[in-house]
């Protein structure tokens, strides 16, 4: 690589969001990041919604809960965290000491975007009375205003972990919030944040493949709205609806979430069909175009170049990273982690 080449392409990360450098087509990328991964003792974390080839050379694949927890105790020196920004600032908080890259800084979040932390701070000051509980899907800003963060995995026992008479604000998604409400019998404060992925299924869409397809489950991830709740079969976090398509005996599915996931579950259930659930606009997928950001290409060289890293000012990371830990300890005393 020229040295003046690279410097240029270094120099243009930030707003281009990754290292725009031509690759030796030749190169044979799974074996070269299986290189890198030992030479400089990385772990590759990815989520589910990230693209097939990615998720086939992660070191650990899962939801949020499981990601957050894979980046609290890992030894590597490096983490290359294949998800969007959010994920890979929790990786950061967590561990200050370590590396953190991530294969496209462009890849954000609709759903962190929808809650400013300048505009929050603002609406908690409003109401001094409750405590704060942030959807792990937010800025590190976020975070630092909140008093425990959650996943999807672990919203409904956090959330019932406080007193009925605790009064809550849960941000930024009120998709999620509304569910958990209805599960839980509580009454959050909601802010009006949501996904862009989760908020454009189509319920006629649905129910016309559920007449076509009368033997499928459909299975939505609570992000949904609530009117692709009510007509769920199964309502879970990415990592259970995993496991529900793998551990029961029904045969088809209709998938409410990000398509990224279906890779997953044709890997571990390839007898069972899959169909995406239909998004009410012109294109035929649901992907999300943040996580789909990352590619083969930009984790190979995220490696190779130790960037785009993830940077944060300690005093941020240290308010952000208590909510975390109380996440994280909550969750091991309700028996969710190990």
């Amino acid at each position: 690589m020229n040295e003046e080449l690279l410097i240029a392409a270094k120099n243009e990360v930030e707003e281009k969001g990754f290292l725009d450098v031509d690759i030796d087509p030749t190169l044979d990328l799974f074996a070269e990041i299986e290189r890198l991964k030992k030479e400089k003792n990385a772990i590759i974390l990815a989520h589910l919604y990230q693209e097939p080839d990615i998720q086939d050379i992660a070191d650990y694949i899962g939801d949020s809960l499981g990601l957050a927890q894979k980046a609290a105790e890992t030894n590597a020196d490096m983490i290359v965290f294949a998800g969007v920004h959010f994920m890979a600032e929790g990786a950061k908080i967590l561990n200050p000491t370590k590396k953190v890259v991530i294969p496209d800084l462009k890849a954000g979040c609709s759903l962190s975007e929808s809650c400013p932390p300048p505009l929050f701070k603002k609406f908690k000051e409003q109401h001094p009375d409750h405590i704060v509980i942030s959807y792990i899907n937010c800025s590190a800003g976020i975070k630092a205003l909140s008093d425990v963060i959650v996943t999807s995995s672990n919203a409904k026992a956090i959330v019932e972990s406080f007193p009925k008479d605790q009064k809550i604000i849960f941000a930024p998604d009120k998709n999620l919030g509304a569910w958990i409400n209805k599960e839980t019998g509580r009454d959050m404060l909601l802010w009006n944040g949501a996904c862009m992925v989760h908020e454009i299924f189509s319920l006629e869409k649905i129910t016309r493949l559920q007449v076509r397809h009368p033997n499928a489950k459909l299975i939505s991830h609570p992000e949904c709205e609530d009117p692709v709740l009510r007509i769920s079969d199964f309502v879970g976090s990415t990592t259970q609806l995993l496991a529900y398509t793998r551990n029961t005996p029904h045969k088809e599915f209709i998938v409410a979430t990000e398509a990224g996931i279906i890779h997953q579950m044709m890997k571990q259930a390839p007898e069972k069909t899959f169909i995406p659930a239909p998004p009410d606009n012109s294109c035929a997928c649901n992907d999300c175009p943040h996580m789909k950001r990352n590619t083969l290409e930009k984790v190979f060289l995220c490696m190779e170049y130790e960037q785009p890293e993830i940077l944060m000012d300690e005093e941020l990371r240290l308010a952000a990273k208590k909510p975390l830990d109380r996440m994280l300890e909550i969750s091991k005393q309700v028996g969710l982690l190990k």
